[in-house]
């Protein structure tokens, strides 16, 4: 086994499973994580959230960059969402965050909904959606959005799909028969899962074997539901027992 790294996307404020995140990967002893956006919204625990990772995680983190939800939520640009209640839903985080969260998710992550870096020799594209658009459409199988043949490696969220594929690029490269391998992986939500399994999901990558695991982890839905006050609609929480 070689280097390896948790990918993670879209907590949107869920507590409860990101906690139970926690607990799994720390047991592969991550040398970085990479933070793919949405760490709030929907979820009632924005603030602990924020904290969890601000006070745990720093000395790992490699890579935190916003989601749509940050950027709609700090920038108070709520025209993007595909429904009233996703609006809402934001406007009410928006007024609940703690000067301490609102000061993290500004200073601390990256605003462009992508970053570039190199990883054990590897070059790397975080991007919260895709190259088409950053925030707002999500890189998926049969539609990747964007030219990606400079990278080796695209992580991406939003879907709240996970997936694991590889794109091969032309590329001038006898050796490698003139092609370029491209590998894309979405970890799925730790918070909000939308793939029709309820548990929390997350990716490890192993830079050696270019493994990639995409782990799902049970946790205590029925205690993250119960903190539902009907301050938003009651979609986000009843979702959360079938991860649709």
């Amino acid at each position: 086994m070689g280097r390896m790294y948790a990918i993670i996307s879209d907590i949107h404020g869920n507590m409860y499973a990101l906690e139970k995140v926690a607990e799994d990967l720390w047991a592969f002893d991550p040398c970085g994580i990479i933070l793919l956006g949405d760490l709030i919204d929907y979820g009632m625990q924005s603030d602990e959230a924020v904290e969890y990772i601000r006070s745990g995680w720093k000395d790992r983190i490699i890579c935190n960059i916003w989601g749509n939800h940050e950027r709609a939520i700090l920038t108070s640009d709520f025209g993007r969402f595909s429904s009233q209640r996703g609006v809402e839903s934001a406007k009410h985080t928006a007024s609940l965050l703690t000067e301490e969260t609102i000061g993290y998710l500004n200073n601390d992550l990256v605003h462009d909904g992508m970053y570039e870096f190199e990883l054990d020799g590897k070059k790397v594209l975080a991007v919260h959606g895709s190259l088409e658009d950053c925030y707002w459409k999500s890189v998926s199988p049969d539609n990747v959005r964007g030219d990606y043949s400079k990278y080796d490696i695209v992580l991406s969220g939003h879907s709240h799909y996970s997936h694991v594929f590889t794109k091969f690029y032309d590329a001038d490269d006898p050796e490698r028969r003139n092609k370029h391998a491209v590998m894309f992986i979405n970890p799925g939500s730790v918070g909000q899962p939308r793939n029709h399994n309820p548990a929390a999901q997350y990716a490890l990558l192993d830079t050696k074997t270019m493994s990639v695991y995409l782990r799902a982890v049970e946790y205590d839905i029925e205690a993250a539901m119960s903190l539902y006050d009907g301050s938003v609609d009651d979609f986000y929480r009843s979702r959360l027992l079938t991860g649709v």
